[in-house]
């Protein structure tokens, strides 16, 4: 079972990739900004599997843009790859210092912490002429290992990376919450004195979650800078943050793939909204996400789990011998 788990991802991205490589640049670039944000939807639902909600998980969404965004506008780092791992280090480093005050607090003192660090770096932004203010700056199209995609092929470039990169991440955090390290975490959750009592450190826990989710969400944000060619302090701000909570809530946490599907669905309802309805847009996909919160309250990877409960277990036939 374990096996046909993992085996059913990369199933599925290869799905997707054809379709996003042979559909509409559209289609491709609406696909390429949903499994960008569903990885840092992945970070928040690693500490939700914890018992945690991060209303400031947009700080590390933000630095590793950022990051990514800086390093190609004034070192002249064109790698992509490279620009992605600098956006890592980066958050990598904030969260190992911030995670030491954060992993401390639970409940809502551990959400309104980390959405007060994240509106913190959102006002230096703001304040920060020198990176662009309010506008932000631009990023240049990298390259790829060396290869420089051709400008009409650069978008589509951009999804194949996002979608392997999201492959990799979904694979390694399924290993992950399926491990010692995982059911532990949701022990922490359930009862945290117990988990103590065990000789085991909760606080440790949370904050490995914390740096995890922090790694996750660079990436998201390094993707998002090289896909758009645009960052800016909107990235920081809470409601990019609850965003994120909200698509982390319409997906569930059931399975890793929860919240790439909760992602494509959130922006495939927010683009049409948009194009159908622009001034009443956020009265149609409040009202279109409500109705799924209502009647999949469990979110909507439930669909799947009820259709695997559906399918009958296979009897195996037993056959008795009469004696004559």
């Amino acid at each position: 079972m374990k096996f046909k788990s993992e085996l059913g991802l990369p199933l599925a991205a290869g799905s997707i990739a054809a379709l996003g490589w042979a559909g509409p640049d559209w289609l491709s670039f609406l696909l390429t900004l949903a499994f960008a944000k569903g990885l840092v939807v992945l970070g928040v639902v690693l500490q939700m599997r914890a018992g945690l909600v991060s209303f400031g998980q947009a700080l590390y969404y933000c630095i590793g843009g950022y990051a990514a965004g800086l390093a190609a506008k004034h070192l002249g780092i064109q790698d992509a790859f490279v620009l992605l791992a600098l956006g890592v280090v980066a958050s990598l480093m904030m969260a190992a210092l911030c995670g030491i005050m954060v992993a401390r607090y639970r409940d809502i003192f551990y959400a309104m912490l980390s959405m007060a660090l994240s509106m913190i770096v959102y006002g230096m932004l703001v304040k920060s002429s020198a990176l662009g203010s309010t506008d932000g700056f631009n990023v240049a199209n990298p390259s790829y290992l060396g290869f420089q995609p051709d400008p009409s092929q650069a978008k589509r470039v951009a999804f194949l990376v996002t979608l392997a990169i999201a492959l990799v991440a979904a694979l390694v955090c399924h290993r992950v919450l399926r491990s010692r390290f995982g059911r532990l975490s949701e022990a922490v959750r359930e009862n945290e004195i117990r988990v103590d009592f065990l000789g085991i450190s909760p606080f440790g826990l949370v904050y490995l979650n914390y740096c995890g989710a922090a790694v996750l969400s660079a990436l998201g944000g390094g993707l998002i800078a090289i896909a758009t060619g645009h960052v800016d302090p909107d990235m920081a701000f809470w409601a990019t943050s609850g965003e994120f909570v909200f698509m982390a809530l319409l997906g569930g946490t059931a399975h890793v793939a929860a919240p790439f599907v909760a992602a494509i669905v959130f922006s495939a309802v927010r683009t049409f909204a948009i194009q159908e309805a622009p001034h009443l847009w956020q009265l149609t996909l409040g009202s279109v996400l409500l109705a799924l919160i209502l009647f999949l309250p469990k979110g909507l990877w439930s669909l799947v789990s009820r259709r695997r409960a559906a399918v009958p277990a296979e009897i195996p036939s037993v056959t008795k011998e009469v004696s004559p």
